[in-house]
Parts: C-alpha cells; sequence; structure tokens
C-alpha cells in the first residue's frame, strides 16, 4: 500500500536511474559497506512482496556495482525474497489459492508430479512466466523449501547476470527491448526446457 500510495515506482524507470547514476555511485564511494546492505535489504523486500521493480533494481546493481558484486547480491536478494514470497504463500494462503484456482493449477500439478525440480527450473528460465507468479504456483506444489530455493538461485541466474551486465552498461541503453531480444527469449526457453527433453530422451532409449 505504501508504494502504491507514494509512487515510488515512478523513481525506478529507466530515465530516472540514468540520471541518479552518478548521485548513487558518490553515495556508494562515501559508504560501501552501507549501501551493500542497505542494497541487499531493499530487494529482498521487493522480491517477498512482489513489487515491480525487480528489473530497475538489477540495473541498479550492475550500475552500482558491477558485475560480479551486482550479480551476488542481485541472485541472492532475489532468490532469498522469492523463498520468503514461497513461505508466505505457503503457510498464509496456501487454501485460499488452491479452492479458488484450483482447476487452473491443475496443469502445474501434473508437472510437477512428473519433473518435479526440472519443472521448477524450466518456469524459471522461460522469461515468459513472470517471477512473483511462479513463486504463488509453485508454494502449493509438492516442493521443499530448499530445492525451492537453490532450483530458482541457478534458473534465474542466466536472466539475472543478463541484466546485470546491462546495467554496467547502463549508459548505452535506449529501452529494455534493447536487453531481452527475441532471439535471446528463445534461447532462455530453449535451455529451460533441455533438462525435462533429456529427462524423456532417457525415459524412451532405457
Amino acid at each position: 500500500i505504501f508504494f502504491y500510495i507514494f509512487e515510488i515506482d515512478r523513481f525506478l524507470t529507466l530515465d530516472n536511474i540514468k540520471v541518479q547514476q552518478q548521485l548513487l555511485l558518490n553515495y556508494y564511494d562515501e559508504s560501501k559497506l552501507l549501501v551493500l546492505v542497505i542494497f541487499l535489504f531493499i530487494y529482498i523486500i521487493a522480491a517477498t512482496f512482489s513489487l515491480p521493480v525487480a528489473l530497475a533494481l538489477t540495473l541498479i546493481g550492475g550500475a552500482l556495482f558491477g558485475f560480479v558484486y551486482g550479480l551476488v547480491l542481485v541472485s541472492f536478494g532475489s532468490s532469498i525474497g522469492a523463498t520468503f514470497a514461497f513461505l508466505i504463500t505457503r503457510f498464509i494462503g496456501h487454501d485460499l489459492i488452491k479452492q479458488r484456482y484450483n482447476a487452473q493449477l491443475s496443469t502445474f500439478y501434473t508437472g510437477f508430479e512428473k519433473e518435479g525440480a526440472f519443472y521448477l527450473f524450466a518456469l524459471r528460465m522461460v522469461p515468459l512466466f513472470p517471477f512473483f507468479i511462479i513463486n504463488i504456483i509453485t508454494a502449493l506444489m509438492p516442493i521443499k523449501t530448499w530445492t525451492f530455493y537453490w532450483v530458482s538461485q541457478l534458473g534465474m541466474l542466466p536472466a539475472t547476470a543478463l541484466y546485470v551486465f546491462a546495467g554496467t552498461q547502463l549508459s548505452e541503453i535506449k529501452s529494455l527491448s534493447d536487453i531481452m531480444s527475441p532471439k535471446l527469449m528463445l534461447t532462455f526457453i530453449f535451455i529451460g526446457m533441455f533438462p525435462i527433453l533429456i529427462k524423456k530422451i532417457i525415459k524412451l532409449l532405457f
């Protein structure tokens, strides 16, 4: 409610990030550890409550901290936040969501029963599914919390690396379409589906 009432998202547009980049870099130069901790905390909160700022924060991470530090912070921040969102859904909203959307969730039940962690990995790799939706859906499935965490971190890593790197080149980006091209999306989809395809091929052969 606070996020939407005060329209915080208007500060996280691509143009505004570019304008504020130098100011943020000055803060980072003055107090590196504090800025690192604050950024990680903000990212975890944003991911936990599914605020639509992940892309902007990822670009900021790359622009402020460089590729290596930015990738580590964003990867752990997004994975930890996603796991908190997963747990909140599992222990608070599980019954309500399951009762209301049971028919729509049947496809996912089948996929998780057949493929398990491979299915979650595929969902994470395919950029057509919003991450916050995956957090909610997976919380309703028969999967352990630790499995959800490490598979999510691994599955989100390629796209995370891409956007963090884009953040390091922030001045060259004119629009978000410069980052995620259709060809690149197809590549991610193929990578996500690859483990499931291999598993099915092995079953057919043996």
